[in-house]
């Protein structure tokens, strides 16, 4: 449904027309003094310089011109301002079609595209660690954002299974068990189960990456079983196999755990066919040369502001690198799903590298010119000491092991609360737990660093998950209370305190909201959203007697707003990616 702003544009457009002027100036927006107004339009200053009429004159006449039928009342202030403010009688309307049309609060795009998202791409044969977290949690959000405005959405994880950290694993596997088939020379029988579990997975390639840092000939056959690998050693391709077997496993049980969901399983290898049809295509443009052996495309513009170098396609070596098979990539997904818009949620410090990319495509025509090439960078998570996030003794905190501590704090939480069944705790506050952590990243803008703070973000009070899931919670309480006593909602009537009307003002955001939050890639957008949401509702819910009210109709009235305050707040949640549980 239209949401309000853009009614009460084009109604005040309508009287700026009415009043002689061009109907562009009625554009509408929410106050910066709630204390004055709720609504306001500066039309009347900008209109001044076109039409060399004082502003005032210019905003008294269109206040004039505001007929019975607006949805607001509008008063012309000095210097030229016009203060809105939205009638209760509209209002309760409006939010009556809100409470009939549920399915309708999310607003849908005219044109809807098809997108693929880049996010997660985590290297296998590794745990997943805190560094994950952000790309994850972030690109699963904008993925569930934007099929929820209408387009066709595939999310891909982006798997990088190619490169040296496959040769290490290799090579420290043929040092401790040098007489597996996989070392043979040649074709083999290769058997059906791994020949190690992922916790020993895991335990193997950090032992090799520190090796190869000290010890160069351990580096080189490294180097080398990579090589072989990628030339199609059978041996090594069987075993790489079973490394992707085993990772990906894991992999998709953590996912599972952080409610994150992929349509593609693609990875760095599935674009390797592709590359020797990149670098031909190139040649063959007169994009790409020759320098210091490597074969690079110059990529620079005469409006860059910074250095931009080249973009090396392949080493000196002839080794292929991250921008090679980012390239392929870009072609295998065209080639496969023909997309309108790719958009890579990563760490912002390779915003660099994807931008050599991005040009290169575009300079070689491997993309259509309208499609979109976007890149979401994110910035790190960090602990107290504003450093990246660690464990207590300086290691690399496992994703897995942040989750099981915020679960366990969660618990003790939990534990303490009456209205929870023992027999739900855990699942309740593995629920809370995971509203903890995805919200307390979300809620900050994505390019920025930001604290991750354990105590702050499993706090219930506070802009926080488990706030917006306690005040979700206290609806659903009140609403189950009302089913009990057969009470049911009725039509909404006018407010009648500035704490119920602020209430429905705040509902009536939430279209745009999710709208601006898809366009501008921010899911830190709805999470302020709800944040206020939380707290308007929380204000009415101190303030009024919602069950004990006497008044038939206008306790009906309450418990309509309550659902249709419960229906915006569990959308929201889900596109954040969490849910709320039944009770807490």
């Amino acid at each position: 449904m239209e949401n309000l702003l853009e009614i009460m544009s084009k109604q005040l457009g309508e009287a700026f027309a009415g009043a002689g002027y061009e109907a562009s100036y009625g554009s509408v927006r929410t106050s910066d003094r709630p204390d004055l107004c709720e609504y306001q339009c500066n039309g009347a200053m900008a209109a001044a310089k076109q039409y060399h009429k004082a502003p005032f004159l210019i905003a008294e006449e269109v206040a004039a011109k505001c007929g019975e039928n607006a949805f607001f009342t509008a008063e012309a202030v000095k210097p030229g301002f016009l203060n809105l403010n939205v009638k209760p009688s509209c209002l309760a309307s409006y939010i009556g079609s809100m409470a009939e049309n549920g399915e309708a609060l999310i607003p849908q795009l005219e044109h809807p595209g098809k997108l693929i998202i880049d996010y997660g791409g985590p290297n296998v044969a590794k745990p997943l660690h805190v560094g994950h977290l952000r790309a994850a949690v972030i690109g699963e959000s904008i993925k569930r954002i934007a099929r929820a405005v209408g387009n066709e959405v595939l999310g891909d994880i982006h798997l990088g299974d190619w490169g040296l950290q496959i040769g290490l694993v290799i090579t420290e596997l043929k040092k401790r068990q040098p007489d597996l088939p996989y070392f043979l020379e040649g074709e083999a029988e290769y058997p059906e189960e791994a020949p190690f579990t992922v916790t020993e997975l895991e335990e193997i390639y950090p032992a090799a990456s520190a090796k190869s840092k000290v010890d160069e000939s351990y580096r080189e056959e490294a180097l080398l079983a990579t090589h072989e690998l990628q030339e199609g050693r059978p041996g090594y391709r069987a075993l790489w196999k079973k490394i992707l077997e085993v990772s990906v496993a894991d992999l998709k049980r953590n996912y599972e755990r952080l409610d994150v969901h992929f349509d593609l399983w693609k990875s760095e290898s599935d674009a390797q066919p592709y590359i020797p049809g990149v670098i031909e295509d190139l040649k063959a443009k007169g994009l790409a040369r020759v320098d210091q052996g490597a074969l690079v495309v110059d990529v620079a513009e005469e409006t860059d502001k910074k250095e931009m170098p080249p973009c090396i396609i392949l080493k000196s070596d002839g080794a292929s690198l991250y921008s090679t098979t980012d390239i392929a990539t870009i072609v295998e997904r065209v080639k496969l799903f023909d997309p309108d818009e790719m958009i890579y949620v990563v760490d912002k410090r390779q915003g660099m590298h994807f931008e050599q990319v991005f040009r290169v495509v575009r300079l070689a025509r491997m993309v259509k010119p309208e499609m979109k090439l976007v890149f979401a960078g994110f910035g790190t998570m960090n602990g107290k000491d504003g450093k990246p996030f660690k464990t207590r003794d300086g290691g690399v905190m496992r994703l897995e092991s942040l989750l099981n501590e915020i679960e366990e704090e969660m618990a003790v939480k939990i534990a303490d609360n009456k209205n929870v069944r023992a027999e739900d705790a855990a699942k309740t506050a593995e629920t809370v737990a995971l509203a903890a952590v995805k919200y307390g990243d979300l809620s900050n803008q994505a390019a920025k660093d930001y604290v991750f703070d354990t105590e702050k973000f499993t706090s219930f009070e506070g802009n926080t998950g488990p706030y917006i899931l306690y005040t979700l919670v206290r609806i659903k309480s009140i609403l189950e209370k009302a089913a009990e006593e057969d009470r049911t909602g009725g039509g909404i009537l006018e407010p009648l305190s500035a704490d119920e009307k602020a209430l429905m003002l705040s509902l009536t955001d939430f279209g745009k909201t999710v709208m601006d939050a898809y366009e501008e890639l921010a899911p830190h957008k709805i999470c302020a959203y709800i944040y206020k949401l939380s707290n308007d509702f929380n204000r009415f819910y101190h303030g009024t007697r919602i069950l004990g009210e006497e008044d038939a109709a206008r306790r009906r009235s309450y418990l309509t707003l309550l659902t249709l305050v419960k229906a915006v707040l569990e959308k929201a949640i889900d596109l954040l990616g969490f849910s709320a549980p039944e009770h807490m």
